[in-house]
């Protein structure tokens, strides 16, 4: 008898943890639909084979980010991957490691981000569409890396610089891993004086406030 008690007590338990956990579920995707806007900058902890380098080099916790879009009731993200392409927000957050991301936006969003300049957005970020991720993150517009996507729509659309640009040089390449990385994309020839933009370097931006921390 005692033994059937605690395993009914042990059914109730686990439907009582289910309930609240498929509640939080249900509540948290409608949550961001409903406070996320066009422009805002989604940051994450990709999972991608180069993520880990990324942090060790930049001091980050954060290796990619992407601009959030609306098309009718759905949003998306648009990403600098292979290939650059609007990506749906819930598919975008799934790949998230340990299931975290920030939302951030630009402090006066109301007054800069006006409908003709999102549509701006929009219409630089077409032109993007189907390029190249660009391992070798070269300031150039032929192939293209996710920060680099963000940071060269927001000044083109906006006028407005996200994050300070820095050159390879100024990162932190000691580590084994990082070092591993900037031999297999340059051999022996590493360019010191590329121009780089980080997701770390955006994340930090006085320009943004944070949205939703997840």
């Amino acid at each position: 008898m005692k033994k059937k008690i605690l395993l009914i007590g042990l059914i109730g338990l686990l439907a009582f943890s289910l309930f609240f956990a498929i509640r939080a579920i249900v509540h948290i995707r409608p949550a961001i639909t409903d406070v996320v806007a066009d422009g805002d900058i989604i940051f994450q902890t990709s999972k991608s084979k180069q993520s880990k380098a990324i942090q060790l080099a930049t001091h980050s916790r954060y290796s990619h980010c992407g601009i959030i879009f609306k098309e009718g009731n759905s949003d998306y993200v648009l990403e600098g991957v292979q290939p650059v392409r609007m990506t749906p927000l819930y598919k975008f957050l799934a790949r998230a490691d340990s299931g975290h991301y920030v939302v951030k936006r630009l402090i006066n969003a109301t007054t800069v981000l006006t409908p003709a300049v999102i549509d701006k957005m929009k219409k630089l970020g077409d032109d993007f569409k189907g390029k190249d991720y660009d391992r070798a993150f070269e300031w150039t517009d032929t192939k293209i890396y996710c920060s680099e996507l963000v940071w060269k729509i927001y000044k083109r659309a906006t006028g407005i610089e996200i994050g300070k640009l820095q050159h390879l040089r100024d990162f932190d390449l000691t580590s084994d891993i990082v070092k591993r990385e900037m031999v297999e994309r340059y051999g022996d020839s590493i360019p010191m004086n590329e121009i780089v933009i980080s997701p770390s370097s955006i994340f930090e931006s006085k320009l943004l406030t944070t949205v939703i921390s997840y």
